[in-house]
């Protein structure tokens, strides 16, 4: 495991800037969770995007996890103005590819199969609380609605075995996408309370700097200069 020595000036700026960005949305989104207020969340991703192309070493920057920052781009811009069923039918398509991007990247670069192979239990837990929590929460939600979240969760689920199995910073960051994505999955149901929309963004922005810094410190990185 290559873990980066030192951070340039540069790294530095660019984990600056997605701090930022992330301060100024979480604000925003608790004065008005929708609309021109949240104008720096489709700016987060891409912010963390560059952190990683400053991290890698060149010409390899990790494909997989840049992938699923893009994905997950178009994914907040899609639930940027409302959270009618369209905007979040496009929003799950779009981290549906994150996630797919994120399970094969930790499958393939980070050996996540051979941690799981030797404990099976991480994978198993993973799929069970899928199975529970769909059946607890199918039943709220609209009928157009249940097969995508079926579906979408699925594809999450998998993730969070994924990066169960690489342990660290990914799973944990892992653990509070799904947390905040358990939070949407409510309130699409119809289930809200106060600070939610908060709570859904802080737990998403933790999971993908946990995960996307994880995941840095397992690949080669640059030698400071």
């Amino acid at each position: 495991m290559a873990i980066t020595k030192g951070r340039t000036p540069g790294v530095e700026k660019t984990l600056g800037t997605f701090a930022a960005l992330a301060a100024a949305d979480l604000y925003a989104t608790a004065k008005s969770p929708r609309g021109p207020a949240r104008a720096a969340k489709p700016l987060l991703m891409p912010a963390l995007a560059a952190h990683a192309r400053r991290t890698a070493r060149p010409g390899r920057p990790p494909a997989a996890l840049l992938a699923g920052l893009a994905c997950a781009t178009a994914g907040d811009t899609a639930l940027l103005w409302d959270r009618h069923h369209r905007a979040l039918l496009a929003g799950m398509a779009a981290f549906l590819g994150t996630q797919v991007s994120y399970t094969t990247g930790m499958t393939a670069q980070l050996g996540a199969v051979r941690e799981l192979r030797a404990r099976p239990k991480r994978a198993a837990v993973a799929f069970a609380a899928w199975g529970a929590v769909n059946a607890v929460l199918a039943p709220t939600l609209e009928r157009r609605l249940r097969l995508p979240v079926a579906g979408y969760s699925l594809a999450l689920a998998a993730m969070g075995a994924a990066a169960l199995g690489v342990g660290g910073k990914v799973a944990a960051g892992a653990l509070s996408f799904i947390a905040s994505d358990a939070l949407i999955g409510l309130q699409a149901a119809g289930h809200e309370f106060p600070s939610q929309e908060v709570l859904i963004m802080a737990g998403y922005l933790l999971g993908q700097y946990l995960i996307t810094t994880g995941w840095l410190e397992r690949t080669p990185s640059r030698t400071p200069r």
